[in-house]
């Protein structure tokens, strides 16, 4: 029989579940008008069908949240189909009806992988509250795998933005601003400024902030796997797909997504994110259907976007499509008057949870503190205050080792360039380590791609 479609936009959005798109599968057309009228002015849209084979032949292009699925139907039943889609790998929600049910039907739906159950008639409360209880099953399991995410994630650097400097205070302006509406955002600056506490700022402060913050480091993602991580895959998509899975977009539905070192996508992924950005729309790997988006992207990175697009390396297109609204965060350096107060910040955050003390910085300590580059930026004076507090005392021989061992006692005048002083920071810290980068960048604050680079600029030199 012919499927039929019935598109609106919601009336009202009470129920809580606005954008969902729901498949209706009965073979009664005054059921089917039923549910129909009940849920389409609550919905994204509602799409009906007359049998499971009309159901499977508009799911393969399509995608929805929820099926509502009567179980006698003509040709293949509702509960041999609903198997066939949990195989398949459909992640949805699904409520099956029927006008004839006992309780071995009743474990056999469930078994099959039924969210609800509900004997027919019913009237419009019921469905309604199985429809709602579906969206809050779908909402936790989203919410519990962004905390998985955020749990196995390294502390960020502070809840909010410290610090009273300009430049600082017009940070703080220029978000209010930005977090009021729904545009891209572009976050650019260097490694340890706080990209990301500013994007959770943004987030918090918008129309979304009830929904998942979804954060996505592009660089630590293999290239191989990144787009089946932000658009998910179909079962068999590529070879150990041996089941669908959702990607982050999927999880950051009705929130933000933040891809943060945006420029270390490939290029082939730039044009997939392109499009998903401009349709509002994507599709997973291996998979025929369209899933619509509704979230707020704000990409990161600390690199010039602008030399990456004159190198080639990144798309011109995207670039452009990413800097709708873009923010230039501040390296520490520029705005020193802050130390202090950060430092007060990072001592009441982490004393508590390392069980010490806070420390009491001295005037002196505080110069030292303040003539310091800081290549690491704000993240780099924070891993200080926490090594500070575990050996008790400030760790400003960290800052200046070497023959400084005990700065804070030297006679010996330190450089007042500081070029020079980060210069020398670095290589000392090299040095402690034995050149092992990877670890002397985990020590600066700073990512390995950044100390390649500061290092290669002084190759020679």
């Amino acid at each position: 029989m012919e499927t039929t479609l019935l598109s609106s936009v919601p009336e009202k959005t009470l129920e809580g579940w606005p954008d969902w798109s729901i498949l209706i599968v009965d073979d009664e057309q005054g059921m089917l008008n039923f549910l129909v009228k009940t849920l389409a002015p609550r919905c994204h849209f509602v799409m009906s069908a007359s049998s499971a084979e009309d159901g499977a032949d508009w799911l393969r292009g399509h995608h929805v949240d929820l099926v509502i699925l009567d179980i006698s139907l003509p040709g293949k039943s509702g509960v041999v189909w609903l198997k066939e889609l949990r195989e398949q790998g459909f992640t949805g929600e699904v409520i099956l009806i029927t006008a004839f049910a006992d309780l071995d039907t009743a474990i056999e739906a469930l078994r099959a992988g039924a969210s609800d159950f509900i004997l027919k008639p019913f009237r419009v409360p019921q469905i309604l509250n199985a429809v709602k209880h579906c969206y809050e099953r779908s909402r936790l399991r989203r919410e519990n795998f962004v905390l998985r995410r955020a749990v196995a994630s390294p502390p960020g650097l502070s809840e909010t933005l410290v610090g009273q400097s300009p430049a600082i205070q017009h940070m703080r302006a220029s978000m209010t601003r930005i977090a009021s509406v729904d545009s891209t955002v572009l976050l650019q600056g260097e490694s340890g400024t706080g990209k990301e506490l500013v994007a959770r700022a943004l987030h918090a402060q918008s129309s979304r902030a009830s929904g998942p913050f979804v954060p996505v480091n592009c660089a630590s993602v293999s290239p191989d796997l990144i787009e089946s991580e932000l658009f998910g895959h179909a079962k068999g998509a590529f070879t150990g797909a041996t089941r669908a899975r959702d990607g982050l977009f999927h999880y950051a539905q009705g929130g933000t997504l933040f891809l943060d070192e945006i420029a270390e996508l490939p290029l082939s992924i730039q044009a997939t994110l392109l499009r998903a950005i401009e349709d509002l729309k994507i599709r997973p790997v291996g998979s025929e259907q369209l899933v619509p988006l509704n979230l707020r992207i704000i990409a990161a990175t600390n690199r010039r976007l602008s030399d990456e697009v004159a190198s080639g390396r990144f798309r011109k297109d995207l670039y452009f499509r990413l800097q709708v609204v873009e923010l230039l965060l501040p390296p520490l350096r520029e705005h020193k008057e802050d130390i202090a107060e950060l430092v007060a910040h990072f001592m009441a955050q982490l004393a508590p949870s390392l069980g010490m003390e806070p420390l009491q910085i001295t005037e002196q300590e505080m110069g030292f503190l303040s003539q310091y580059g800081w290549p690491g930026n704000v993240r780099e004076l924070r891993n200080l205050v926490e090594r500070s507090l575990i050996l008790g005392t400030l760790n400003v021989s960290a800052l200046y080792p070497g023959g400084t061992a005990s700065a804070r006692d030297s006679q010996e005048p330190l450089p007042t360039d500081l070029h020079t002083l980060e210069k020398r920071h670095i290589l000392n810290v090299l040095e402690s380590v034995q050149g092992d980068k990877t670890r002397a960048a985990h020590l600066l604050g700073v990512s390995r791609r950044t100390l390649e680079r500061r290092v290669a600029e002084w190759s020679g030199g």
